[in-house]
């Protein structure tokens, strides 16, 4: 017990590199450093949630592999940073984050039994369905919302499907940002070079899922502002790094199949956010989910593709 307590710092660092299956220290410190670039709530509360859903997990008696791999920790992670996202920095946004990764903890727990033996993954469906319900449920909780509006896309204000070059280059970088829900081309950047250190595979999966993003939200006439923000890239970045090469086996054909899986994540991020818009849900890593579940579900029966041995 002593050992895991002592390991405690490691486990935080990984369940923040986790949120996109990486385990590198030198990841976790460029994505933390990016979060911090983005603003100090972000870096702050980002790691609030990652250590209370591994402290809630080792203290739950979740297998010490698991924590100390910083499999407990990533959902905790976003959950810490949608929410100041959301609603702010506040006292009660600090005691929000600390629930609902408690919450996002046993979740993943939950999931673990029903999904282990399927032979899939929890992903980031935990985050998503306890940031869900929390948004969703705030108006009605009035020191939560406390006059806050909806939030809107960036296409709300400057509408159109004219792509400038901006867009494009920066579009580029802000897909993989927005894993983390940062706009900012040179915060992507600095999670790109993070995902470097884990292995040039990872960091060209990111780049290209982004891409393959981009060039499929132009091809279906979405907004500009919003490809810019990269809203169309992030799902892509999760479903092309968990396709090629986390779970499944990087062959020619495994290749393809994580580039369908990038498409299909692109196509899905419009349905989602127009699902969730009238009562004023978000996006978040949805896509990804469904989409990643989807086609590891049907690995077993294609003979041309290969799960990575666990």
């Amino acid at each position: 017990m002593s050992e895991q307590v002592s390991n405690m710092p490691l486990a935080t660092l990984r369940g923040v590199s986790q949120v996109e299956f990486q385990t590198d220290w030198r990841t976790a410190a460029c994505f933390i450093v990016a979060l911090f670039a983005a603003g100090w709530q972000f870096g702050v509360f980002g790691l609030l949630g990652t250590v209370v859903a591994t402290l809630t997990a080792w203290v739950l008696g979740v297998s010490g592999d698991r924590v100390m791999g910083g499999l407990e920790g990533f959902n905790g992670t976003l959950i810490g940073v949608a929410l100041v996202l959301y609603f702010n920095t506040r006292w009660i946004t600090v005691l929000l984050v600390i629930v609902a990764a408690i919450m996002g903890s046993v979740l993943t727990s939950a999931l673990n039994a029903l999904l282990t033996p399927h032979n899939l993954p929890t992903l980031t469906a935990p985050f998503c369905a306890v940031t869900t319900a929390m948004v969703v449920g705030a108006p009605s909780y009035e020191r939560l919302w406390h006059g806050r509006a909806f939030a809107t896309p960036p296409s709300a204000t400057h509408p159109g499907a004219s792509v400038t070059f901006s867009d494009l280059w920066q579009g580029l970088f802000n897909g993989i940002g927005q894993v983390f829900f940062q706009g900012t081309w040179y915060v992507g950047l600095i999670f790109l070079i993070g995902l470097a250190f884990a292995g040039w595979m990872v960091a060209a999966a990111a780049l290209v899922s982004s891409a393959v993003g981009i060039v499929v939200a132009i091809l279906l006439g979405a907004h500009a502002a919003d490809i810019g923000a990269g809203l169309y890239g992030y799902n892509a970045v999760l479903t092309g790094i968990a396709l090629c090469g986390t779970f499944v086996m990087p062959s020619v054909l495994g290749l393809v199949y994580a580039l369908a899986g990038a498409i299909s994540a692109t196509v899905l991020t419009a349905f989602i956010t127009d699902l969730f818009a009238p009562v004023g849900g978000h996006t978040l890593t949805w896509p990804f989910v469904v989409v990643t579940w989807i086609f590891l579900a049907a690995v077993p029966v294609l003979s041309g593709i290969r799960r990575v041995p666990t």
